[in-house]
């Protein structure tokens, strides 16, 4: 049964070569240069992770930030609630 299901599980290269394109128009750094030529797939990858560190560490910095301003303004906790529940769907 393990069998079956490695078969099953395994990427063809198409499907790899699908998916890092894909991942490549996610990167606005790697379209400007896809279209000047092809970009290395391990390129591709490091960027991508990359990238996804840049945007969860923006994240954190504005969670800071909004944090700080929710702390110094006078709201009710209702409405604290109400605005933290917005913020997290």
């Amino acid at each position: 049964m393990s069998t079956r299901r490695s078969r099953t599980s395994q990427l063809t290269e198409d499907e790899i070569n699908n998916l890092i394109s894909k991942l490549q128009a996610l990167l606005p750094q790697l379209e400007q240069r896809r279209n000047n030529g092809m970009v290395a797939p391990s390129k591709i990858l490091k960027e991508t992770c990359s990238y996804i560190r840049k945007l969860h560490r923006e994240m954190d910095e504005l969670s800071e930030r909004l944090t700080t301003l929710l702390d110094n303004m006078e709201i009710s906790s209702a409405d604290a609630q109400l605005l933290r529940t917005l913020l997290l769907q």
